[in-house]
């Protein structure tokens, strides 16, 4: 499902989504008409511009937060002009899982784009880099600044939504290189012993500031 207000990029996202598979039982511009058609499809992930109709400010954010809360099945995927670091932080607080934030300018990258959606509609994450960049830059406090310069690297891959192998490839380095250094992401972070994936979600939001 998409919404979005501007029709050349609501009609392009139509097309590539369908030539690659994908069925789209509704495609609108505003988020009210978002929430009635969600109710009456359960998506399993919804596409969803930040700022629609009728003020363009957070309307396509607070539907977001509120198809996490009614219809927690359905994945949702944000897209934004520009970095807005609280939207992302928004969304990751009210789950962690199913969520993405993206810049508009990502679509352009079709295979990167759709390797993002897909990741989300399969229950993961996915962060715009630019996003991930901001927040490294003005994270200089405690815990974090605990972290080497290559654990910094990994954990801001792992809040983008790279699997352990995703993170190998882009760094060059071998698995089990990438383990170690989330081993020692999670013990300089204090996490606590808990299932993997939700350890990795932690260490997320920690770098996020939102858990």
């Amino acid at each position: 499902m998409i919404a979005e207000d501007s029709v050349l990029l609501r009609v392009g996202l139509i097309k590539v989504l369908e030539s690659v598979g994908y069925e789209i039982p509704a495609a609108v511009g505003d988020a009210e008409s978002l929430l009635a058609a969600v109710e009456e499809h359960k998506p399993d992930i919804a596409i969803i511009d930040v700022r629609m109709p009728p003020d363009f400010a957070d309307e396509g954010v607070k539907a977001a937060l509120l198809i996490r809360r009614q219809w927690p099945d359905v994945a949702v995927l944000l897209l934004s002009q520009y970095v807005e670091e609280r939207y992302a932080a928004d969304l990751l607080s009210a789950n962690t899982s199913g969520v993405g934030y993206l810049l508009k300018q990502r679509v352009a990258n079709v295979d990167d784009f759709l390797e993002a959606l897909q990741r989300v509609a399969d229950g993961g994450t996915a962060l715009d880099p630019e996003v991930v960049a901001q927040l490294l830059v003005r994270k200089d406090r405690d815990p974090l600044r605990k972290l080497t310069p290559r654990e910094r690297d990994v954990l801001a891959l792992m809040a983008e939504g790279r699997s352990n192998a995703g993170i190998a490839a882009i760094l060059v380095v071998s698995d089990s290189a990438v383990a170690k250094h989330i081993n020692a992401i999670l013990m300089k972070l204090d996490l606590p012993q808990t299932d993997a994936d939700h350890r990795r979600v932690l260490a997320v939001l920690r770098f996020l500031e939102v858990g």
